[in-house]
């Protein structure tokens, strides 16, 4: 009988379990995404263009074979299931609270016709990894030893070849894959993804541990957006990592990214509460005169060059220098004591590589309230951070080219006296 592989966060054919198992035993596979409206609503324009353009790198690889439909996955799979009579429902893991409940819907809506799950979007999936008393890790150095420990597979020996796929043209419900509102600085999907990633072990990886926290350079993977979408697995990726110092440090980063998603599996409310609760008390601005300042640091006008070069590089291109986010996000919520949701809300709405579990997790370290987070009393001063990762000013004049000209603001703020407020309001919830 037919099975039925629905992709998601995985849009690739290199690397994929949920291949081999729809595969077997030398049955027909049906290729399938569904267009979800309520992902449509909460994705950025950027975003959307990478998955369009994913979309159409996986069909053009399917040699034309994906059935792209569109509407809500509990009425539409198992509409999909009934066209062919699949015996099965193959899918890759979603351990998102969104995946979680869209997923036990479909589940639900299936019937006697099993959703089977196999393997996921990380090196080592989310509740796998936990302390001998079987809670969660909150901290990520205690984490990164036992998910060093615990260790991962070999990439699933899989591609284009894999299965008999069903040509869908015989088949209702087809949908054309939009063109998309955006505009993307870099190529997207499973074919960019491979080559940009054996471009940066020849080409980058040596000089990574030196040169990743330097905005200045071009030291980035620039990863991150195939790894959201599963263009690529990191297993794939981590089967190329030696024993390097670079190679080491890039390793902590795909580490980083599973125990923010472990964090989101275990706390769900976290992904818009803060984590420690007690930060539910602290002082924030809300009001009118706060919202002209977030308009303020939105538009890159701060008067902070390093600042102001992110928030740029971030509203040009959908990408941000990671070590540049730490110092945008203590700004907004340390500098001008606006609520860390707001950055974070406006980070996904303009990044490619936007993920929920990254990306509120990282804006909780830096807000302090997260787990293993960032002391509060750690306020990144904007301009020592520009001195030190961007001593020649190569990054902030490449984005912010009037800087040190009339034209260029006045600090819209003095730091030393918001970081003394700063400290102030986290002293009334200690």
């Amino acid at each position: 009988m037919p099975t039925l592989l629905w992709f998601r966060r995985d849009l690739r054919l290199h690397d994929l379990p949920a291949l081999l198992d729809a595969a077997e035993p030398d049955g027909e596979v049906l290729a399938c995404y569904v267009l979800d409206p309520r992902l449509k609503a909460s994705s950025g324009p950027r975003r959307l263009q990478y998955l369009y353009d994913a979309l159409r790198d996986l069909n053009d690889r399917l040699d034309g074979r994906l059935l792209v439909t569109q509407g809500w996955p509990e009425k539409r799979i198992p509409a999909l299931v009934k066209q062919i009579g699949a015996a099965a429902v193959h899918v890759s893991g979603d351990y998102s609270p969104f995946g979680k409940r869209r997923d036990a819907a479909v589940r639900q809506a299936l019937g006697e016709v099993p959703l089977e799950e196999s393997g996921s979007p990380y090196l080592v999936s989310p509740g796998r990894v936990t302390k001998d008393d079987g809670t969660p890790y909150k901290v990520f150095t205690p984490f990164f030893r036992a998910w060093t420990g615990h260790g991962w597979r070999a990439p699933a020996k899989t591609g284009p070849a894999s299965a008999r796929w069903i040509d869908p043209a015989g088949l209702t419900g087809g949908v054309d894959i939009p063109a998309g509102p955006a505009e993307l600085e870099l190529p997207a999907g499973e074919t960019a993804a491979r080559t940009a990633w054996k471009r940066f072990v020849a080409d980058g990886l040596t000089d990574y541990a030196e040169d990743r926290n330097r905005p200045d350079r071009d030291a980035s993977s620039r990863m991150s957006a195939h790894l959201k979408f599963g263009a690529i697995h990191p297993r794939t990726m981590a089967a190329d990592l030696g024993k390097s110092q670079g190679a080491q440090a890039y390793l902590r980063e795909l580490a980083f990214r599973d125990f923010y998603a472990d964090v989101l599996h275990h706390w769900p409310r976290s992904a818009w509460w803060n984590w420690n609760a007690t930060f539910d008390a602290i002082a924030v601005d809300e009001d009118a005169e706060a919202r002209k300042r977030f308009e303020v640091w939105k538009s890159g006008e701060t008067g902070f060059p390093i600042v102001d070069a992110g928030m740029r590089q971030l509203a040009a291109t959908g990408f941000m220098h990671n070590r540049v986010r730490m110092i945008t996000a203590s700004f907004l919520v340390k500098d001008l004591h606006l609520p860390w949701q707001w950055g974070a809300r406006w980070f996904l709405d303009q990044l490619v590589d936007g993920d929920m579990a990254s990306n509120q997790h990282g804006w909780q370290w830096a807000a302090g309230c997260g787990t293993d987070a960032a002391p509060y009393f750690r306020v990144f001063n904007p301009d020592t951070q520009g001195k030190k990762f961007d001593p020649d000013e190569v990054y902030v004049r490449r984005w912010v080219p009037e800087y040190g000209s009339p034209d260029y603001p006045a600090p819209m703020v003095d730091h030393k006296a918001e970081r003394a407020e700063a400290l102030r309001r986290y002293d009334g919830i200690r």
